[in-house]
């Protein structure tokens, strides 16, 4: 048989590697071996070496580092109550001058823009005709006059002449009658006259009320007709101001003025950060409109320096009531959550604590606590995004003193928006919001 035939793999039989392959594989393992224990190593020094930091337990917040936060003491203070409006200014009168005859208008006494006074003299129309028309009238009252002396003397005369029955009863009767006659035609010619005077007297055009002129709508020299507009003259002050409010503030504002009290109005400017003019709530309207479920209110202004201006658009804050020495907190201190208004309260130990508290009526930052929260506790106001109950801080600057006496409302320009609510755990819930959307506390341990 041929030796090459006798080389070839039988079939079934396995074909083992070569010496050379086995060393290879060998090499190769011992590599990999090497690098392991190298990796190894190298970690074990990485761990042990000092200051390294022990991995964290128990949690994702224990053994946390202290939080730093801005903290507040709760006091006392007053609280104002205050409704916000959209209002327009509204002048008590406004006039339009117009004619009561017609006639030729020869002079016009006002500048445009005038102030006046009640009775000054703003037109006059051509009077002649009327003073001839007044003193045909006087000729025919005194012609009636002299016929009305004549009848009486007939009259008299007939009665003597019936004593003596000269003359019948109804000649008499007949002449008693046309004195009452000519007596009747006298008052016409009276009132004739009267007309006349009247016409005289609405010849010459005086202002209605004080106040201030406008432009002038007819020149001198036209011939005017009854009701033509000549002039505007809108009273300037006092003046007032229609807003309107909500029907679900009626009960308090009404038992408000029941008892009394002037409610202080202050007008501020479009933009709501000028205050413009104060005054007082005059008077509420008679009914609610419907479409809108509101009502009407007018304030009053002495409007002395004439700031407020007819038509004017306003924000009207309204101050309906003042709460006075009440628990008081920022508005930033007051959270929302599962439990509804709540404060993080700093204990011992300076750890804070979920306290859940009902708010009252807010008043610029502050605002009130009726239940919840003592004056001297600590509360805090910075800092709340990652606190939780029984956590550790900080206080960063010191504690900041809560004020007695709450600061002045900011005026925001929210038109329409009533700031200040009597609903608990609503105030400053804007506010809150910002600094802690979505947040809700966990449950006490």
């Amino acid at each position: 048989m041929d030796a090459r035939v006798e080389d070839r793999q039988r079939p079934g039989e396995e074909k083992r590697p070569g010496p050379a392959r086995r060393r290879g594989r060998l090499v190769w393992g011992t590599l990999g071996l090497a690098a392991a224990a190298l990796i190894a190593f190298a970690t074990w020094r990485v761990v042990t070496a000092p200051g390294t930091p022990a991995p964290a337990r128990g949690g994702r917040f224990a053994d946390a580092a202290p939080q730093p936060v801005g903290v507040v003491t709760v006091g006392r203070g007053d609280i104002r109550i205050t409704l916000d409006a959209l209002g327009t200014v509204t002048p008590l009168a406004t006039v339009t001058v117009k004619p009561q005859i017609a006639g030729q208008l020869t002079e016009v006494g006002f500048q445009e823009g005038q102030t006046v006074k009640q009775g000054d003299f703003l037109a006059q129309i051509d009077p002649r005709p009327y003073q001839v028309a007044l003193e045909q009238d006087q000729g025919q009252l005194a012609r009636d006059q002299a016929a009305l002396a004549q009848a009486q003397s007939d009259l008299a005369r007939d009665q003597q002449m019936l004593k003596q029955n000269a003359v019948s009863r109804q000649q008499v009767d007949d002449q008693a009658f046309l004195v009452q006659q000519d007596q009747g035609t006298i008052q016409s010619d009276q009132a004739q006259i009267d007309a006349q005077k009247l016409n005289l007297a609405y010849a010459r055009i005086v202002s209605p009320v004080d106040g201030r002129v406008g432009l002038r709508q007819v020149d001198p020299g036209n011939y005017v007709q009854v009701g033509d507009a000549l002039v505007i003259v809108t009273q300037l002050h006092p003046i007032s101001v229609v807003f309107s409010l909500p029907e679900d503030a009626l009960p308090q504002i009404q038992a408000r003025l029941r008892a009394g009290a002037s409610l202080p109005v202050i007008a501020f400017d479009r933009s709501g950060t000028t205050q413009i003019a104060a005054g007082t709530l005059s008077t509420l309207d008679n009914q609610i409109d419907t479409t809108t479920g509101t009502v009407k209110l007018r304030a009053g202004f002495d409007n002395a320096d004439e700031t407020l201006f007819p038509n004017q658009f306003v924000n009207a804050r309204l101050l309906v009531d003042t709460r006075q020495d009440v628990v008081t907190v920022p508005v930033a201190a007051v959270q929302h959550g599962a439990p509804g208004a709540f404060v993080y309260l700093v204990g011992a130990g300076d750890t804070v604590a979920v306290r859940p508290i009902k708010t009252g009526p807010s008043d610029g930052g502050m605002v009130a606590v009726e239940d919840g929260l003592q004056p001297g506790d600590r509360v805090v106001v910075d800092g709340t995004d990652r606190l939780r109950d029984g956590a550790h801080v900080t206080v960063a600057g010191g504690d900041g003193a809560g004020q007695g006496a709450a600061p002045a409302a900011p005026a925001d320009g929210q038109a329409g928006q009533q700031r200040h609510r009597q609903g608990p755990g609503e105030g400053g819930g804007q506010h809150r919001r910002r600094n802690n959307q979505g947040q809700q506390p966990p449950a006490n341990p």
